[in-house]
């Protein structure tokens, strides 16, 4: 071994890349604020996942809570519906046990009760004799000869009925097919 001073290095001497030791305080501290930040990173991250969590909970939860009460909103329409045609029901019945003579009486007053009902729920009668045919609206059901222009609706059939511009049931017609005899 030599006793050279400057071959033995000292374990408490500076480093050789020319860094004091204050600076490697300095960069312990600098480390130490890194380690510091990165357990706040993964904190922050940790809270913000459990944020999305509830979050996507509450959604899931709102979503089913739209559902439940979208099917009780149409419930409670199919039931005020039912009441309402329930009373026409009950007037067709008494219409049936009635003697003759009142028979028709009752029977009109049923199509003005059923005719009210439609118009409180905005159900319109879609006219269509003597119109041209329209595909959108009606079916036609059958295609028959007549003296009327080719195209046009001769005989209802069955009525069609919309409830504010949307067709509920398209009427069944029979159009004309124009005069086909040759004379």
């Amino acid at each position: 071994m030599t006793d050279n001073p400057d071959l033995k290095k000292d374990e408490t001497s500076a480093p050789s890349d020319g860094t004091s030791s204050s600076d490697m305080a300095e960069n312990d501290q600098t480390e130490l604020t890194d380690a510091e930040r990165l357990v706040e990173l993964y904190r922050e991250c940790d809270e913000q996942n459990k944020r999305y969590l509830r979050l996507a909970a509450d959604f899931e939860n709102y979503k089913k809570r739209v559902g439940r009460e979208s099917e009780e909103r149409s419930n409670r329409a199919v039931e005020q519906l039912a009441r309402e045609v329930l009373v026409i029901a009950d007037n067709i019945e008494r219409a049936l046990v009635s003697d003759e003579s009142t028979l028709r009486e009752g029977v009109e007053q049923i199509h003005k009760l059923l005719e009210s009902v439609l118009d409180h729920h905005e159900i319109t009668r879609i006219e269509c004799l003597n119109l041209p045919f329209n595909p959108e609206t009606q079916e036609a059901v059958a295609y028959v000869p007549s003296d009327c222009t080719e195209g046009t609706v001769i005989d209802e059939i069955e009525p069609g009925y919309c409830r504010k511009g949307k067709v509920i049931r398209c009427a069944r017609v029979a159009v004309s097919q124009g005069n086909t005899t040759e004379e």
